[in-house]
C-alpha cells in the first residue's frame, strides 16, 4: 500500500487491498439493531442502583452506555467540531503527521498497522497520548490552532469520568472503589479520533475489524449522523446506534483479568457507509507499565482459581501489537 491516507481523496471503487476475502466480510443485511443496550443514568442520584446496573452491563454484554454523565454537552461538541476540522485540512497538510510506528505517541495514520497487514481497513486516525497533558500536548498538531486547547479540555473531563466508573465497577465486584485503580496504577490516557470516509463497496470491507480493547476501559463518543459500531452478543453482530448525549463504555481486557474473567471485554467492530463519513473519538484509560495485573484474592477464592497469569501491562501490549487485529482474544495467551 502506498504511505497515504484514504480522507480527502475520492473512490468510486474499492481498491483491492481493502477488499476482505469473502468468508470475512461484514455480511451487513445479516446485523440487526440491538435493542436493549444498557443504558445507565449516571444523574439518578442513587448509587447503588448504578453500581448494580454497570455490574449487570459488564457481565452480560461487556459495555454499556451513559447519560448525564457531567461531561459539559459544550465540550463534547467542540471535540467533534475540531475533529471534522482536523479531518477537512488537505491531504499534503495532514500528511506532514503521518507515520505508520506504533511507538509514536502522536501520529496521523490509516487502518490498523499496515506494517503487517495484507488486507487494510477503510480508516484513517489521529492517536494521541493525553496524559500527562503537559507532556504529550505540546506536540500534537497546531492546526486547526483550537486543537490543543479543546482536546486538552476534552481529556481532562474524560478521565474524571474513567475514574468514577472504574470505582463503581470495583465496587460492582464487591471490592473497595479504590480497588481497581491501585491494581491499574497511574494510568496512561490515549486517544483515537477515527475517520472513516464514506464508501464506494462497504459489503467488502471494514473500518475496523472484530477485536477486543487491550486496555482497562474505553469511552467511546460516537457520531450521532451515521451508526456504525457493532458488538457481538450471544455470538451475533448487533449494531449500537447512536444516542444523543450518550458515551459507549467497553470493558477493556485489563478489567476481564482483573474480575476472573466475571466481565467481558466485548468483541467489537466498525462497519462503513457508502453515503456519508463517519467520525468517532475513542479515549482509552490504561494501566501503567509496570502494573501487575491480577485478580484480587476476593475474586479468585473456593472454586473460582485465577484464570489468567500474572503480567505487566507492558507484557501485554507488546504481545497485542505484534499480532493482528482479528487474532484469537490476546488474553488467551496468559491463561493459567
Amino acid at each position: 500500500m502506498e504511505t497515504k491516507v484514504i480522507s480527502g481523496t475520492q473512490f468510486t471503487s474499492l481498491p483491492s487491498c481493502y477488499v476482505r476475502p469473502e468468508s470475512e466480510r461484514p455480511k451487513l443485511s445479516e446485523v440487526a439493531d440491538c435493542e436493549d443496550v444498557p443504558v445507565i443514568d449516571l444523574g439518578c442520584g442513587d448509587r447503588g442502583l448504578i453500581v448494580k446496573q454497570i455490574g449487570d452491563a459488564c457481565r452480560e454484554y461487556g459495555f454499556f452506555q451513559v447519560i448525564n454523565h457531567a461531561v459539559p454537552k459544550d465540550i463534547v461538541d467542540k471535540m467533534v467540531a475540531v475533529a471534522h476540522e482536523f479531518f477537512s485540512l488537505s491531504v499534503e497538510e495532514k500528511m506532514k503527521l503521518y507515520s505508520d510506528d506504533p511507538s509514536k505517541t502522536m501520529r496521523l495514520s490509516t487502518s490498523f498497522n499496515v506494517r503487517k497487514e495484507t488486507v487494510h481497513n477503510w480508516r484513517d486516525y489521529l492517536r494521541l497520548h493525553c496524559y500527562p497533558l503537559e507532556k504529550y500536548a505540546p506536540e500534537w498538531p497546531s492546526n486547526p490552532s483550537s486543537f490543543k486547547d479543546i482536546v486538552s479540555t476534552y481529556c481532562k473531563e474524560v478521565r474524571a469520568l474513567g475514574f468514577w466508573l472504574q470505582e463503581a465497577i470495583s465496587e460492582s465486584l464487591g471490592l473497595h472503589k479504590d480497588c481497581l485503580k491501585n491494581v491499574l496504577g497511574e494510568q496512561g490516557q490515549h486517544m483515537a479520533i477515527n475517520f472513516y470516509p464514506a464508501c464506494p463497496e462497504p459489503d467488502l470491507t471494514f473500518g475496523l475489524p472484530a477485536h477486543t480493547d487491550p486496555n482497562a476501559l474505553t469511552i467511546l463518543l460516537q457520531d450521532l449522523l451515521v451508526s456504525g459500531l457493532q458488538v457481538l452478543k450471544d455470538g451475533k453482530w448487533l449494531a449500537i446506534k447512536p444516542q444523543p448525549d450518550a458515551f459507549v463504555i467497553n470493558i477493556g481486557d485489563q478489567i476481564q483479568a482483573f474480575s476472573n474473567g466475571k466481565y467481558r471485554s466485548v468483541w467489537h467492530r466498525a462497519v462503513v457507509n457508502s453515503n456519508k463519513a463517519r467520525l468517532s473519538v475513542a479515549s482509552f484509560l490504561c494501566p501503567c507499565d509496570a502494573a501487575n495485573i491480577s485478580a484480587p484474592n476476593e475474586l479468585t477464592t473456593g472454586n473460582d482459581r485465577a484464570i489468567y497469569r500474572g503480567f505487566t501491562y507492558a507484557e501485554y501490549y507488546k504481545k497485542f501489537w505484534s499480532r493482528n487485529l482479528d487474532q484469537e482474544h490476546c488474553l488467551e495467551l496468559f491463561k493459567n
